[in-house]
């Protein structure tokens, strides 16, 4: 094996080590062989260039993705999504959606997957509440911000 072979084959184990220790879900990946490079991007760290049409809106939601009266209640939980991905609402074509409309989430629970560069990152709740809408449809694109679920909110100690 030549020292070039070596070089990428330990670059690729040190981008897995780093990916399998990463904090949340990456938004972009980068592994480069000649002059050895790994580039991880958080969706926070983004740096949008004024006037870019795949920037998220300042308010965080896509255009057009949830009806004005769900997402307007001053209350409302909107889940977005944390990277650009393909949206997946059960872990395979076989399984039943990770949530559906009606059913009460608690922080921390995942409630759907997205898949970028081939890898699944798990989308999670952030608050308790009621799954109120589900705003994109399975195998759908999604973009960095866009929302996906509307949640009432829960209080676990109300029983609502």
């Amino acid at each position: 094996m030549t020292d070039e072979h070596t070089s990428i084959g330990e670059l690729c184990r040190h981008a897995g080590e780093i990916l399998n220790t990463a904090p949340g879900p990456l938004k972009r990946v980068r592994v480069q062989a000649g002059d050895m490079s790994v580039e991880l991007e958080w969706p926070g760290t983004v740096a949008v260039q004024a006037g870019d049409p795949g920037a998220p809106q300042a308010d965080g939601a896509a255009a057009g993705t949830a009806p004005a009266d769900a997402r307007d209640s001053p209350d409302a939980i909107v889940i977005e999504a944390p990277l650009v991905g393909t949206f997946y609402r059960a872990i395979s074509p076989e399984s039943s959606a990770f949530v559906e409309v009606g059913d009460t989430v608690e922080a921390g629970q995942q409630v759907a997957i997205i898949e970028a560069m081939k890898l699944m990152n798990a989308v999670h709740a952030d608050r308790p509440g009621r799954v109120v809408e589900v705003l994109v449809k399975n195998g759908d694109p999604v973009e960095y911000g866009e929302s996906l679920f509307v949640l009432e909110p829960h209080d676990p100690d109300s029983g609502h």
